[in-house]
């Protein structure tokens, strides 16, 4: 079955090692709602915005909660075929993390750590799309960044693995791109440079939408989740960036509160 185009992101998970923490925090600062833990699946959980599938939430595997890894979400990418993408992952200097595997009936997966660090998933669609709703709808994942150190062996990867089109922002503060699918920009990676403390590894940072970000930060910091940067306006939306208190990092974003002129970008061949 046919999924999103290939490249574009399509579906996020995250690990809790408090699965019920997770689902008050993020019910309560996104509005979520959640179905029931599919056992047969590790007790992995949907939630729902509006009642339309937006994004997971699963618990770690028998026998790793003592050692389990930092809770982080995980953004996956449409692939027509994740055998083929795991090929072209390892002969481009990736790293097949787990897979390719089938999820019953739902898809096939593949998670990947492409040469800078980072850590994604590859979806073939089966009878799970992916996400049910989109912006401007609150508690919708929204756009994602890439930020690495090794800009050049991450952009290089990532045009290696899905058909993307890329565009530079002209400006010598920072070096940020965009990357394409047709004309929809699906992603955005930022080179960190030294304003970065080197103990943060290389990570996609997603957005979620939300109404009101001052009003949904207020919530989540009464619930122990740190800023970390913002509230800032900016052409895209007013947004900040935060950790939850398992320690996943994100950012809320309000696509109608716009200011400013989107910056110049030039197309990279």
């Amino acid at each position: 079955m046919a999924g999103m185009p290939e490249g574009t992101p399509c579906w996020v998970d995250a690990m809790f090692t408090d699965l019920e923490g997770a689902k008050s925090f993020y019910g309560d600062v996104l509005g979520w709602t959640f179905g029931e833990a599919s056992a047969e699946y590790g007790n992995y959980t949907q939630a729902y915005a509006d009642g339309k599938a937006v994004a997971a939430i699963v618990p770690p595997m028998p026998g790793q909660e003592g050692g389990a890894p930092q809770s982080a979400w995980c953004l996956y990418f449409a692939s027509p075929d994740v055998e083929d993408a795991a090929r072209r992952v390892r002969d481009n200097g990736g790293e097949v993390v787990m897979g390719p595997m089938q999820v019953g009936d739902f898809g096939s997966m593949l998670l990947v750590r492409e040469p800078s660090g980072a850590t994604f998933g590859v979806w073939q669609a089966g009878q799970h799309k992916g996400f049910e709703a989109s912006p401007p709808a609150p508690g919708t994942y929204c756009w994602a960044e890439l930020y690495t150190r090794d800009a050049d062996a991450a952009d290089g990867f990532l045009r290696s693995l899905f058909p993307y089109t890329v565009k530079q922002m002209d400006d010598d503060r920072m070096d940020f791109r965009t990357f394409a699918i047709g004309d929809d920009m699906v992603l955005g990676r930022m080179k960190m440079d030294a304003d970065f403390p080197p103990e943060i590894p290389p990570y996609i940072n997603v957005y979620f939408t939300v109404e009101d970000v001052d009003a949904a930060l207020d919530r989540a910091t009464a619930r122990g989740a740190k800023v970390l940067f913002g509230p800032v306006d900016s052409p895209f939306g007013r947004f900040a960036a935060l950790m939850d208190p398992q320690g996943a990092a994100f950012s809320l974003i309000d696509v109608a509160r716009t200011e400013g002129e989107a910056p110049a970008m030039t197309e990279v061949s």
